[in-house]
């Protein structure tokens, strides 16, 4: 079973908002998921990147592979915090 970190959508019809999840690569969008590692919200100005560390490096360092924006996210958040 092949695990990936990716977003699935929420919010309204024009009104994005996502979470950052741990799924399947089989599951789909916003189907089956095993964890919620962070929230993204694009609509906020600047946008929002909340980001769980600790999850996050437990599923990494358990095989999880974030997509690439995913991972542009996770730099994003890294370098606000910073």
């Amino acid at each position: 079973m092949a695990v990936r970190i990716r977003l699935t959508r929420l919010g309204k019809k024009k009104k994005p908002f996502y979470r950052i999840i741990v799924a399947d690569c089989e599951s789909k969008r916003d189907g089956k998921f095993l964890d919620v590692v962070g929230t993204y919200d694009p609509l906020q100005d600047p946008a929002v990147i909340k980001i769980d560390d600790s999850k996050l490096k437990d599923w990494m360092s358990k095989g999880a592979l974030p997509t690439t924006t995913v991972k542009s996210l996770i730099k994003k958040a890294a370098a606000a915090d910073a």
